[in-house]
């Protein structure tokens, strides 16, 4: 069974607004794209789960979080489109922009140092430049115009752990999804 974790909306908006505050002024949401998806690689490398628990696809551009994608876009996931809306403005041309601070109750602060450290490294560049980096990370396949899934397994292969560890990984967001079910459902 494919590991996938449980979306996190709180989390995907928090971690969108600690890149746009860093940034401090409309941020392209192609930057904003890469940066969220290389946050949750490195928390999957790291901290063995993802900040986000979106779900991951190869486009024309690299890897990209499927979800957030689609809440940039105004459409809706889940129910988390409102919640989105609140903080993050619709698409203004190319950029978004922070309407309002959510805070950052919901993101742990080995998180928030991982956004940081990823917003030094990549938020001076162009997109475009960051869409190519990731173009070299194992993981993505060349869509051809298409989206193609990107497994949770294979971004933690690529980023080196071992069969063992991927499958405790597996077993642990098993046992997140049944008490998110027993808790929530």
């Amino acid at each position: 069974m494919p590991i996938q974790f449980r979306f996190h909306p709180e989390k995907a908006v928090e971690a969108a607004a600690v890149f746009l505050k860093l940034h401090g002024r409309p941020m392209k949401y192609l930057g904003l794209l890469k940066m969220l998806y290389i946050a949750d690689r490195v928390a999957l490398e790291r901290l063995e789960q993802p900040i986000t628990g979106d779900r991951y696809v190869s486009m024309d551009y690299g890897p990209v979080l499927s979800g957030v994608y689609d809440l940039l876009k105004g459409k809706p996931v889940e129910d988390a489109l409102p919640l989105w809306s609140q903080f993050i403005s619709p698409r203004n041309g190319n950029h978004v922009d922070l309407l309002n601070d959510p805070g950052d109750a919901d993101l742990c602060e080995a998180e928030e140092e991982i956004i940081q450290e990823v917003y030094q490294a990549f938020g001076h560049l162009d997109p475009f430049e960051v869409a190519e980096w990731t173009h070299d990370l194992p993981e993505w396949q060349d869509p051809h115009g298409s989206a193609v899934p990107i497994t949770v397994e294979d971004i933690l292969k690529n980023v080196g752990k071992s069969a063992d560890e991927i499958a405790e990984i597996q077993q642990e967001a098993l046992r997140e999804a049944y008490l998110d079910g027993v808790l929530h459902g």
